[in-house]
């Protein structure tokens, strides 16, 4: 297994550089990229709302789906700084590859951290492999923020448990060879935090019905709403313990949370390359549109917020990885992100006018994309809570 490296600290030295072998890999991942998932492909993925299932065999057949699981199960045992960089550059180049390849990373870490041995021998491999995705499917109609009040319940029935209810806004839910994490009440008596348990959901299951939610951005990934009508699980598709799905869903929030950090991030920084490439080709009034100072200061406010964004997200990171207490700097690096995104995408669309409005150019996807940003994974407002909670405030 690889030795686990210090981000920040290097021969008793603060040093923010990454180590060769890390740079080595952020450039064999950056024209891996380009070379596999131009721009023009993006494009019409996200127009004709395909997910590239060869891209990501290929991505699997390169042991990037590995990269943070134990050798034991076939992945290369990296650090958690090696997947950050993994999930940036693949944002960097489009958002929802990152967001794809991060939901089936979380679902393999939760099943490494709860599942029994016989769910890690049969899932791990086949997650590092590129054999099965996963989606994680907690919210519904009635309970998104507050998503300890779902309603979905699971019913004891023999050796087998009995599913119903809906389900929204679940991710990829819809992709080949995929699993669900499901949370379903199953015990309604106790506390709303208690009685929740954690199914792995085969989709296909009768009972089972999917339909996709059309949406604003995000479409190569795409979601789902899901109805569930007695959808019979066996008892063996249990997620940890019965009634204790809430520590299920939370024990890699703080990595879910860093990874949407960094990939906001990336996909940040890919809007202000963007924006900074048509300022320095864009001429008016008989020069480049960046030499003007309303333009340039624009510019530099925003790789000045995406590289804030950065070293908040790899503070995050680094505590996780040190087993530090890592709430509120996880949380921080997700508000401050996400917020970011919004923010760098809606200055890059006024500084390409009418081109940054138009399908022919990629600001228009950014400025679709980041909008949900500050939603997803746990609003603004809830991130905000969280951290005030942490200072020792009491917001509800």
């Amino acid at each position: 297994m690889r030795k686990k490296e210090n981000l920040f600290l290097k021969e008793n030295k603060l040093d923010f550089r990454f180590t060769d072998s890390q740079e080595i890999f952020r450039q064999t991942i950056r024209r891996f990229l380009i070379k596999e998932a131009p721009a023009e492909k993006i494009r019409e993925w996200e127009e004709k709302e395909i997910f590239p299932y060869d891209l990501f065999e290929k991505m699997a057949d390169l042991g990037w789906f590995g990269i943070i699981f134990p050798e034991a199960y076939g992945g290369s045992g990296g650090s958690l700084l090696d997947l950050m960089i993994l999930m940036e550059e693949l944002a960097r180049q489009e958002f929802e590859l990152a967001s794809a390849m991060g939901l089936t990373i979380i679902g393999g870490l939760n099943i490494l951290r709860k599942g029994n041995e016989t769910q890690k021998s049969f899932y791990l491999p086949r997650v590092i492999k590129g054999r099965t995705k996963f989606s994680i499917s907690i919210t519904e109609p009635g309970a998104g923020s507050d998503a300890a009040s779902l309603t979905t319940t699971a019913v004891r029935d023999g050796n087998d448990y009995l599913l119903q209810g809906q389900k929204t806004f679940a991710t990829g839910a819809h992709l080949r060879n995929n699993i669900v994490h499901l949370a379903a009440r199953t015990d309604p008596a106790v506390p709303k935090h208690k009685g929740i348990t954690v199914f792995l959901v085969d989709p296909n299951l009768p009972g089972v019905t999917l339909k996709r939610i059309r949406t604003l951005g995000r479409k190569i990934q795409g979601t789902n709403e899901i109805f569930l009508d007695r959808a019979k699980v066996p008892e063996d598709c249990v997620l940890g313990q019965v009634n204790e799905g809430w520590s299920v869903l939370l024990v890699s929030l703080e990595v879910e949370r860093a990874i949407g950090a960094i990939s906001y991030t990336g996909a940040a920084q890919s809007a202000v390359d963007e924006a900074l490439r048509y300022a320095k080709e864009r001429e008016q009034f008989g020069q480049s549109i960046g030499n003007f100072q309303a333009i340039a200061h624009m510019l530099v406010d925003m790789q000045t917020e995406v590289e804030a964004a950065r070293l908040l997200s790899l503070l995050a990171t680094w505590r996780v990885q040190e087993g530090l207490p890592s709430l509120k700097e996880v949380s921080m690096a997700k508000l401050f992100s996400s917020e970011t995104y919004v923010k760098v995408a809606n200055c890059g669309m006024q500084i390409m006018g009418g081109y940054g409005y138009t399908m022919e150019y990629d600001m228009q996807r950014h400025f679709r994309l980041a909008r949900f940003s500050t939603i997803g994974a746990g609003t603004s407002q809830i991130q905000r809570n969280l951290i005030a909670r942490t200072m020792g405030l009491r917001v509800r």
